[in-house]
């Protein structure tokens, strides 16, 4: 798990995000163990308390829970409701602003779909 931190927001926080990423991509599945939080917390340098505060964001979200003795396992059902509960912040909170930059900058859907096409590490309108 590789996390670059920010200043924006706290750490449990971005870990939370990272972690659901992990379960939307199918890296952590339904059923799957997380890694504990001994681990998480040598491997990432961070205090064990912020990461136990950031997998109790997942418990109370009905995402993960705990089995005694076994550790955290991600529940049935969570990457579906994660992929819909993404996808309705970003178009929320997110699309809005896009939407509005895309509109200043005068783009056209056509640039739009070719940039996203393109492989990345191109210079995009570079000769």
């Amino acid at each position: 798990m590789d996390i670059s931190w920010n200043n924006k927001e706290p750490i449990y926080l971005q870990l939370r995000d990272r972690l659901v990423e992990l379960i939307i991509d199918g890296v952590l599945n339904e059923g799957d163990a997380l890694p504990s939080v001994r681990h998480i917390s040598s491997e990432q340098r961070i205090n064990p308390v912020t990461v136990s505060k950031a997998i109790q964001l997942l418990v109370d979200e009905a995402l993960v829970e705990k089995r005694r003795g076994l550790g955290m396992f991600v529940l049935t059902g969570a990457k579906e409701k994660l992929t819909r509960d993404e996808k309705s912040k970003f178009l929320q909170e997110e699309w809005p602003q896009i939407a509005g930059k895309i509109e200043r900058l005068g783009l056209e859907i056509h640039e739009l779909i070719d940039s996203a096409s393109d492989e990345p590490g191109q210079n995009h309108g570079a000769d």
